[in-house]
């Protein structure tokens, strides 16, 4: 599989429709006019493609902000985010993905680059430990208040009411659920500590629930299976010059 990084504009009417046909393949829950309002809302498309078919994506919103204190950052917002399930035991979407936001960064160096990911799904939120140090929630210790702070302050500024902080989550009003037969949790997972965290924080992830979750986009900040992603890495931009 090969990765190709497209703005969301020159995104064609064919391509449209095969990401609604991926996603609603594997989500319940899913109409034509939402997907249409969160693909618009985005401005980039991550697509996974294999002989000219496509088998994962990941929408994403990159865009500039401040903290709570004024710092300037640049934040990366993921939204729908698909491979088929053939394709699970691949490296494929991190590699990809980590090459995309190489590129990104070129043309969004203002302050720090964060990663807000929302997640209603265990293996998703496995991604974190397995290729970034410092990531929050996380099991091993309790989120500092400052990066609590900035968590929320994210959160409220993205996603208003709709954001639990008590509850660490995102609920939609008609949120997207994983298909019967995709939403199983194989018995041997319930035993990884990463797993049973999700699970603990995210009750509700079987009805949609989004557990908000946030990381430094660095090279720094990668662990070693991260730094081979970005090392072995490679996606093509399909973009206007910025």
């Amino acid at each position: 599989m090969t990765g190709r990084l497209v703005a969301r504009e020159e995104l064609t009417p064919e391509e449209q429709e095969a990401l609604f046909a991926l996603l609603s393949a594997h989500f319940r829950g899913l109409t034509r006019e939402r997907f249409a309002a969160d693909l618009a809302e985005k401005n980039w498309i991550l697509l996974l493609e294999e002989g000219g078919r496509l088998r994962g994506f990941s929408t994403l919103r990159i865009y500039e902000t401040a903290g709570p204190g004024g710092e300037p950052l640049t934040v990366v917002y993921s939204g729908d985010t698909i491979v088929e399930q053939g394709a699970w035991a691949t490296a494929a979407l991190p590699k990809s993905w980590i090459a995309a936001i190489r590129a990104l960064r070129e043309r969004y160096p203002r302050g720090r680059l964060l990663w807000l990911l929302l997640t209603s799904g265990f293996r998703t939120y496995r991604f974190l430990p397995v290729f970034w140090r410092d990531f929050w929630p996380r099991p091993e210790n309790d989120t500092p208040p400052e990066i609590g702070a900035l968590l929320d302050h994210l959160a409220r500024e993205r996603f208003g009411p709709l954001f639990d902080a008590a509850a660490g989550v995102v609920r939609f009003p008609q949120p997207q659920v994983l298909r019967e037969g995709l939403d199983a949790i194989p018995q041997g997972r319930l035993a990884d500590p990463y797993v049973a965290f999700f699970l603990e924080r995210n009750p509700g992830w079987a009805r949609g629930d989004e557990l908000v979750c946030l990381t430094e986009l660095a090279e720094g900040n990668l662990t070693p299976a991260g730094r081979r992603m970005w090392r072995q890495g490679r996606v093509t931009l399909t973009a206007k010059p910025a």
